[in-house]
């Protein structure tokens, strides 16, 4: 005869254990202390990053109705130590103070952690794969606000930060990021993370960062890159600069660069539907990366559009609902390495069971880490966690055509035109032998 068990599971007594487990396996041993040489600090290095992480995961009216759920989480995983502060407002400043040290710790054991969990999935056709794109996140609509950060879109709208973010494609999980105010440039951003970038990386871009500056360093730092040129774009053919021209070959060496070589790329057109979509990419074999790759990673570049659906309306950042400057900013920080950490957890389990990380899904995953940190789960899943594995998309397959309803505020921008392609004059070769001659001789 079975005992009927009266009373609470012991599963909320036993999940902080385990969950605190599994977020520390990503996090480094050193440099995150969890005890203070000062008896006074009650919040240290390992307790701010937990707690940072927790809020990041909670979905709450408030800030201060999330912090008070993940206080209580944070003491069933740290049972007999001292407590932490009980109020947000103590929490916000500590973690203000210290964040931008933090988030640099924390973020070079994440991506360590990347490599490793990948396994398989860390090259694509024997390249390590990364898309970028940007995108701007809403602040509440203070004068604070409007004053730090400005606005990209139409006058008197809502104050925004810019976004920018590296995403490794083969699992989908962040790599680095850059944010600042409203009109920041993403070809900025993206220079402050080509030392991130690792050997062997292929980033993939939209037409919004075909920067010849940008392109040179990438080139330059041993990177390479699949990226969408657009009208906005002037290239050269028969240049004579490279010694085995053929026919994809052309140049990006506008005139007020001319003190610099010409970057020598390779054009590739595919088609997408009816319009036909041009690539650059730096990979000038066919050999090492022929057409149809290039096309077909290329389609992979959408995955950080849903990266950023994710974000914004999954995990309800579409407007962050700190008041403060500096709070906005570290709340946008953290709730993208919350992301972060989320990813690694559900994609290693994934990877563990043979599942492609391609199928990941984030609302699924977050909806069972609450239910982790609420208590809703069974035993089972709250010790080893194993239902973020099953944390998979929904396998229906679309059998009609997409169609939607006019949307009044839905932007309907064009897609970039062809690029402006033309022969090489007699000048312009002569220009590009004499500085072939200087870089030899040099």
């Amino acid at each position: 005869m079975k005992r009927q068990r009266i009373g609470q599971s012991s599963c909320p007594r036993s999940y902080r254990r385990q969950l605190l487990r599994a977020i520390g396996s990503f996090l480094p041993h050193r440099g995150l202390p969890l005890q203070a040489t000062d008896q006074r600090t009650r919040w240290t290095d390992r307790l701010l990053v937990v707690a940072a992480i927790l809020m990041a995961w909670q979905s709450a009216p408030t800030l201060k109705d999330g912090f008070e759920a993940c206080w209580h989480v944070l003491a069933g995983m740290y049972p007999s130590r001292r407590r932490s502060g009980h109020t947000y407002k103590g929490f916000i400043k500590a973690l203000e103070q210290h964040s931008q040290r933090l988030l640099a710790v924390v973020s070079a054991a994440l991506r360590e952690a990347v490599s490793k969990t990948a396994h398989v999935h860390w090259e694509i056709e024997g390249w390590v794969v990364m898309g970028v794109d940007g995108s701007k996140v809403e602040c509440p609509r203070t004068v604070a606000d409007e004053e730090a950060f400005g606005w990209a879109g139409k006058d008197h709208s809502r104050p925004q930060q810019s976004l920018t973010t590296v995403l490794h494609v083969g699992t989908g999980i962040v790599w680095d990021w850059r944010r600042g105010m409203g009109r920041d440039a993403e070809r900025r951003h993206l220079r402050e993370m080509i030392s991130t970038l690792p050997a062997r990386a292929l980033l993939l871009a939209d037409a919004g960062f075909t920067g010849f500056e940008l392109l040179r360093e990438l080139m330059e730092g041993g990177r390479s890159f699949i990226i969408r040129a657009g009208s906005n774009v002037r290239l050269l053919r028969r240049l004579g600069f490279c010694l085995r021209e053929h026919e994809g070959i052309v140049y990006l060496w506008p005139k007020d660069h001319r003190e610099h070589k010409p970057l020598v790329l390779r054009l590739v057109t595919v088609q997408d539907g009816r319009r036909p979509v041009h690539l650059m990419t730096s990979v000038l074999e066919d050999s090492a990366l022929s057409d149809g790759q290039v096309a077909a990673m290329y389609r992979c570049r959408w995955g950080i559009e849903v990266f950023y659906r994710s974000l914004k309306r999954t995990m309800e950042k579409h407007k962050l609902a700190s008041n403060s400057p500096l709070h906005a900013e570290v709340e946008l920080d953290w709730a993208m390495v919350g992301l972060w950490m989320l990813g690694l957890l559900t994609v290693r389990r994934m990877i563990r069971r043979r599942i492609s990380p391609m199928q990941w899904s984030v609302a699924t995953s977050l909806r069972v880490m609450r239910q982790i940190m609420s208590g809703r789960c069974s035993r089972q899943a709250a010790r080893d966690l194993i239902a973020l594995a099953t944390a998979v998309k929904d396998p229906w397959k679309r059998r009609g055509p997409k169609s939607t309803r006019p949307w009044p505020r839905k932007k309907t921008g064009q897609p970039p035109g062809p690029p402006n392609i033309r022969m090489a004059n007699q000048q312009e070769r002569k220009q590009a032998q004499r500085l072939q001659h200087i870089i030899m001789v040099a």
